[in-house]
């Protein structure tokens, strides 16, 4: 039986699943820092633990996702905002639909929770089949690093999206710890 043939549990994350959470997210993009990044916001006041997801099988944890908190500049107005980072599947599970699975829970949640868009940077062919649209279209800059394309700044508008929120993203101090932002 293959991984695709058994169902995958979401669920929010436990104290209990920070070491998988590490391993996993160390995993999917090769590298600790995103793992750092992932403890950083976990301590920081943008941290949203109901929006802190892990997508499980047979108890083992494959998948990750966070949405926090940061800031949207608008003229004279600075209005706190959500954002989708990082998302992370265990390189064993990738191509299974955890990725997918987790996108739409915790979109789902934070559009439930009133949050009026999601934000993120990531390869817009994929989060696009998740309602994700270039965030210019949006009113909405992201900075971005400099190997990222300006395509990879992304917005999906949720139920209570307001016209009004335009402008320009501000990562909190946690994404600091990735040395690009």
């Amino acid at each position: 039986m293959t991984s695709s043939d058994r169902r995958f549990l979401v669920r929010p994350e436990t104290a209990q699943d920070h070491d998988e959470i590490a391993r996993v997210v160390t995993a999917a993009f090769g590298s600790p820092a995103e793992a750092r990044l992932v403890e950083t916001i976990r301590a920081s006041a943008e941290y949203i633990a109901e929006l802190a997801l892990v997508a499980t099988l047979d108890d083992a944890v494959v998948g990750h996702v966070m949405i926090s908190r940061c800031t949207l500049h608008t003229e004279g107005a600075m209005t706190s905002i959500v954002m989708l980072s990082p998302l992370a599947v265990d390189p064993a599970h990738q191509g299974n639909g955890v990725g997918g699975l987790l996108v739409t829970t915790v979109t789902t949640i934070a559009d439930a929770n009133g949050e009026p868009l999601v934000v993120l940077e990531g390869d817009p062919n994929y989060y696009s089949r998740f309602g994700f649209v270039p965030a210019s279209s949006h009113g909405i800059e992201l900075p971005l690093p400099d190997w990222a394309p300006e395509a990879a700044a992304q917005v999906k508008p949720l139920t209570n999206d307001v016209a009004a929120l335009r402008g320009t993203v501000v990562y909190p101090a946690s994404f600091d710890v990735l040395g690009d932002h």
